[in-house]
């Protein structure tokens, strides 16, 4: 039986940007991609997407609003993932990349490089709230 694996991923407004991570392992090894990962057994999503946060990019972060949930089973690679994706808050912590983040970096809205998966989608549905957030840095 094969099954789906939940995933969440973040939006983080930082310094007047958005904070992106640039994958160090395969699917789209080198690709900048919002911090997120793997839901664990047990674990709340709102949870999840705090901890991955953390993981990745040493930021410390609360979550502000849900963006929208991604089910297409096209949307990587290695199989069905669905995503949850948050826009949250930044409340601690020093930026700098960690886990599986080869580098961590902070992106102007409109100065976005390729990004893997359906990252530039999630950024795109949560641009109007961030546009709002970001005007207020």
């Amino acid at each position: 039986m094969k099954c789906i694996t939940l995933t969440v991923d973040a939006i983080v407004p930082y310094k007047g940007g958005i904070v992106l991570i640039k994958r160090r392992n395969d699917p789209y090894r080198g690709y900048y991609a919002l911090p997120g990962g793997i839901v664990e057994y047990g674990e709340r999503v709102e949870d999840a997407v705090v901890r991955e946060v953390r993981e990745e990019t040493g930021l410390e972060c609360r979550v502000r609003k849900l963006v929208g949930v991604y089910s297409d089973p096209e949307r990587d690679p290695r199989g069905h993932f669905v995503s949850v994706c948050f826009l949250v808050e930044v409340t601690g912590g020093e930026l700098k990349a960690d886990s599986d983040a080869a580098e961590v970096k902070v992106f102007k809205l409109g100065e976005l490089p390729e990004l893997a998966f359906d990252h530039e989608k999630m950024i795109r549905d949560a641009e109007v709230v961030l546009n709002g957030v970001l005007s207020k840095v």
